[in-house]
């Protein structure tokens, strides 16, 4: 099970749903910000707890390769030390990326505040500023780097073809914890069946995922 084993043209498919993606826009605005909004409160606990845990901002943003191969900053309330990102580099070789997966469960650059929020996916609210902004949707393909975009062959790149999202049919089917080539068989397989209904059966799955605590996003 991989994304090679999908040999089709999600650009028609795209085409065709044109009036589908105009509702998951509008739905996305809707919820994005109710839900900013009524979680205002949780927003300033978590940030008062990442300051009282380590030193840096309780904001962290990357940049991520959005749809049609877009750079954009992603926001996350932070879960690792100030400079995590210089203290282990990024290696990826072509050969190994569709066995890359991009979350380790063992990370000692991880706060106590961090590794709960990762539990709980409570890291992954700001996105929802994304969500509003509309470089992403409240579902969609997983946002990636860069480092790892670069290394994509022809059928990964499809999964640009749509907004990433905060939560997707990879996430849901694994979270964090499968390999790259298995999240862009899942995320191109999502593209392939959009609909307004299914992004609302993957938005009910995720609650049910989070509650169950399995993996992280």
């Amino acid at each position: 099970m991989d994304a090679k084993s999908i040999k089709i043209d999600l650009e028609n498919d795209i085409k065709k749903k044109s009036f589908q993606f105009g509702l998951k826009r509008l739905m996305d605005i809707v919820l994005s910000f109710i839900g900013i909004v009524m979680l205002i409160p949780i927003y300033i606990i978590v940030y008062i707890a990442i300051k009282i845990d380590s030193k840096g901002p309780a904001i962290f943003k990357q940049v991520r390769v959005g749809k049609d191969n877009v750079p954009f900053k992603i926001y996350k309330f932070r879960t690792m030390v100030v400079n995590a990102e210089k203290k282990r580099s990024l290696e990826i070789e072509t050969q190994d990326i569709e066995n890359f997966v991009f979350q380790s469960k063992s990370d000692n650059r991880i706060t106590k505040v961090g590794a709960f929020l990762r539990k709980t996916s409570l890291d992954e609210l700001p996105q929802l500023f994304n969500v509003l902004m509309g470089n992403m949707s409240l579902v969609g393909p997983r946002p990636e780097i860069p480092d790892v975009v670069k290394f994509y062959p022809p059928e990964y790149a499809q999964r640009l073809l749509v907004l990433p999202g905060i939560t997707g049919l990879a996430q849901i089917s694994g979270r964090g914890e499968i390999e790259l080539g298995k999240t862009v068989y899942f995320d191109l397989t999502y593209i392939k069946n959009f609909s307004v209904g299914y992004d609302i059966k993957i938005l009910f799955k995720t609650v049910l995922s989070v509650f169950k605590r399995e993996g992280a996003f």
